[in-house]
């Protein structure tokens, strides 16, 4: 309970930050101004061999287990893509790094915490007081510190995305004549990664590929809403691969929801019981699924006979081998309309002041146990 306690407060106040700075705004602008510039695409098509397991680990689970915005950032490049090009037309980068209308700007964070203060920016403490004492000077330095941090996370992303593996790595960069990487010059690779060959398989829009499980779509306002800014990363890849299970299977999805048990999912996206199940839970309370009710009788996969990952995926479970009842999902793309800012504003805050109560409630029943946590003299 204190670690939910602790992440809910780091949450809500790394989001009150944001608000306060206008960097979801501001990246939410950037976006649409892409967009409208652009093709105006009704939703972003992603191949899915971004969450299939190979091997141990999947680039998805990968990226979830990273620090940074390596997963956020890999989806807005194929969002900015989609916007301006056709399909099969090949990736190069037309935007620089940081300033207006960059990759930087396209990314909300809140900014650089001192826990030991319990402020931001406390960089503007050592500044002269002449200075400090200047609204205008304050305003300046604390948005380019801001855009600052952004670039680093921007840097940080090309890198995980470039150490995924040989194979595996989601884009590459050239070298200068010192080693550096000439961040300004990365590609970007397609879903499945760099490959095995000589040339790398370079970014192209992909086709829509209905019938042959190879694509699914992400509407528009997971981009121009804030979803993208606000989930973490594996409430994104929850997301994901709920979508990607409600389109390869809609008829099921639709009558009874789509659920996903733990050998499955571990085999086909290496997605572990803590981050799926603390997923769903967040994404019911954000409005983005909800609770589907389970069948009375087994209906067979669509599409099972012919392929052997369908019918992995929606095979209705054993109850007998089966320790629990699986959750029956569906999704609710109605609630992406929402502001995703204002929405998690309110679902973190009902959160902590339940969390509050629950450990408020554990201090009365166990004076010698501080709230939150365990008892003051162990």
């Amino acid at each position: 309970m204190a670690d939910a306690l602790e992440t809910n407060e780091r949450r809500l106040r790394r989001l009150r930050q944001m608000q306060k700075t206008g960097s979801i705004t501001n990246a939410c602008e950037a976006l649409d101004g892409i967009w409208k510039a652009g093709k105006q695409p009704g939703s972003m098509v992603l191949r899915s061999t971004l969450l299939r397991a190979d091997g141990e680990r999947s680039r998805l689970t990968k990226l979830v287990l990273s620090r940074g915005i390596a997963l956020r950032f890999y989806l807005l490049a194929a969002f900015e893509a989609q916007c301006r090009l056709d399909t099969g037309d090949p990736w190069q980068n037309v935007l620089p790094l940081k300033g207006s209308g960059s990759w930087s700007a396209l990314v909300a964070i809140d900014g650089g915490y001192d826990t030991a203060s319990g402020t931001y920016d406390t960089a503007l403490d050592n500044m002269p007081p002449e200075l400090r004492s200047s609204a205008r000077v304050e305003e300046l330095w604390r948005k380019r510190k801001l855009e600052a941090l952004r670039l680093q996370q921007v840097k940080g992303a090309l890198r995980t995305l470039e150490e995924l593996g040989q194979e595996d790595a989601l884009v590459t960069m050239p070298r200068g004549a010192r080693g550096q990487r000439l961040y300004e010059n990365f590609s970007l690779m397609e879903e499945s990664g760099r490959g095995d060959k000589q040339t790398p398989d370079f970014y192209t829009v992909p086709a829509l590929h209905w019938a042959a499980h190879k694509t699914i779509t992400l509407p528009k306002d997971f981009f121009l809403k804030g979803w993208i800014q606000v989930l973490n990363p594996s409430e994104v890849a929850t997301w994901l691969i709920l979508r990607m299970m409600s389109q390869w299977a809609p008829k099921k999805h639709h009558t009874s929801g789509v659920f996903l048990t733990t050998r499955p999912r571990m085999q086909l996206f290496g997605l572990r019981d803590e981050a799926w199940e603390d997923g769903c839970q967040r994404l019911l309370e954000f409005g983005l699924i909800r609770h589907a009710e389970p069948p009375e009788t087994e209906d067979a996969a669509e599409g099972a006979d012919s392929d052997p990952v369908m019918r992995a995926l929606f095979s209705q479970p054993t109850r007998v081998r089966q320790r629990y009842e699986p959750h029956f999902w569906q999704m609710t793309d109605g609630g992406l309309a929402q502001d995703a800012a204002q929405k998690f504003d309110r679902e973190l805050t009902l959160r902590q002041q339940a969390l509050d109560t629950a450990a408020m409630k554990r201090a009365q029943q166990d004076p010698g146990r501080p709230a939150g946590g365990r008892p003051a003299d162990e």
